[in-house]
């Protein structure tokens, strides 16, 4: 098809071209110089000034500066005649067809270089079969580790904190079945960059979680597994991720793994409706906003959807819900016992909705400036060890969250 294509087109050219050559060639004054067309005229006109003069039409002096006059455009006439190039009939039609064959031959030898000659017609349903077949024969989660490429190195940890992990890592290998423990050495290990232990710490907590794993831990097991495979998300991730949206269908991490999860496999169709709905539904500065907004447009098109138009970016934060510092100081006007409840009750809100649905990076570091005022710094470390975790793919968006941490006594 491709083949019949090109040569319907090199016909359709052919004849552009070659169609003015043929309507020269049938017109038979057509190679016959504009000079010598002069030429006669001004012969003629030459002989009727003779034929005035005799008649009595015009005078001597008038016929002899007739005479001069035309006697200069005859010479510049002949002159134009001896210098003008020969031209050949079927010359022009010779030089066109020429042209046409570079034209072809180079063209050809681009695509040769260039395009895929052996490459066979790859049709709608055949694409999809072939994406049906890649995703069946995904390696499975220790063959993609194992075939991962190696990570960039981390920077090195300061001393005293690769002490305090070594001794968590030997506190929950005597106490293998403490969940806080698991979740504290899972995200200890992924800020070391040691994504395969922080894989198994995850995966143990998950385990020892069985049913009642959260939404929220079964996701980041899912991406520390992802992580690990070298961004593939195999079989065993894939199993994982469908356990997390079970959970909670509209959480926004899960379902970005699922958008590209649909990409990894050929599937753009399928992967632009979830990260088109998470680019509209936002917030504007989540860390999964950006890799979809850099693609969105790329993805719409291969989606079949080339007028889509994404939403503007908002040159603006929009206020952000929870508990701030305005409402913890309008709480000392309370009882101890009501500025308390009131306070945590906040701060719970806060924490379950940046569970269930995530949040900006802005909301995770009140969270943390929130709980040590409430006295909780263990569970302060604890959210920022979830925090590097679910930011750990952005510097930036981690940023604010440290320097809470760090007001707060939590780092250094």
């Amino acid at each position: 098809m491709f083949w019949i294509i090109c040569l319907a087109l090199l016909v359709i050219v052919a004849v552009a071209i070659l169609a003015p050559v043929w309507r020269q060639r049938g017109n038979a004054d057509a190679t016959v110089p504009a000079a010598s067309f002069d030429m006669q005229v001004y012969r003629d006109q030459m002989r009727e000034v003779e034929r005035d003069l005799e008649r009595g039409v015009i005078q001597q002096d008038d016929a002899e500066r007739l005479r001069v006059e035309i006697g200069r455009k005859i010479l510049d006439a002949d002159r134009r005649m001896t210098t003008a190039p020969a031209i050949r009939r079927g010359g022009a039609a010779i030089a066109a067809m020429l042209a046409i064959a570079v034209f072809f031959g180079g063209a050809v030898a681009l695509y040769m270089r260039e395009g895929a000659p052996g490459m066979p017609d790859l049709p709608i349903g055949k694409r999809i079969a072939m994406a049906q077949s890649a995703y069946e024969n995904r390696p499975d989660q220790s063959t993609a580790e194992a075939e991962a490429p190696a990570r960039p190195q981390q920077p090195q940890a300061d001393a005293e904190y690769l002490a305090l992990v070594e001794r968590l890592r030997e506190a929950v290998a005597k106490n293998p079945e403490d969940p806080q423990g698991l979740t504290l050495l899972a995200n200890s290990e992924m800020r070391l960059g040691n994504i395969i232990a922080a894989r198994e710490a995850q995966q143990r907590l998950v385990a020892l979680r069985g049913n009642e794993a959260s939404a929220q831990e079964l996701m980041q097991l899912a991406a520390l597994m992802m992580e690990a495979a070298g961004g593939l998300i195999t079989p065993e991730g894939e199993e994982v991720l469908a356990r997390a949206l079970q959970k909670n269908p509209r959480q926004p991490q899960s379902r970005y793994l699922l958008g590209l999860l649909q990409l990894q496999n050929g599937r753009p169709d399928r992967a632009f409706p979830i990260w088109r709905e998470l680019l509209e539904q936002g917030p504007v500065d989540a860390p999964w906003i950006a890799p979809i907004r850099n693609s969105i447009l790329d993805l719409a098109w291969l989606a079949g959807h080339p007028d889509y138009v994404p939403p503007r970016a908002a040159s603006a934060m929009p206020a952000l819900p929870g508990p701030d510092q305005d409402s913890v100081a309008a709480a000392q006007d309370m009882t101890p016992a009501e500025r308390q409840e009131m306070i945590q009750g906040m701060v719970s809100q806060l924490e379950t909705r940046l569970a269930e649905e995530g949040g900006t990076p802005e909301e995770w570091a009140r969270l943390i400036s929130s709980l040590v005022i409430l006295g909780q710094q263990d569970h302060a470390r604890d959210i920022w060890g979830e925090a590097q975790l679910r930011f750990a793919a952005s510097a930036e968006a981690l940023a604010p969250i440290r320097a809470a941490a760090q007001n707060a006594g939590l780092i250094e």
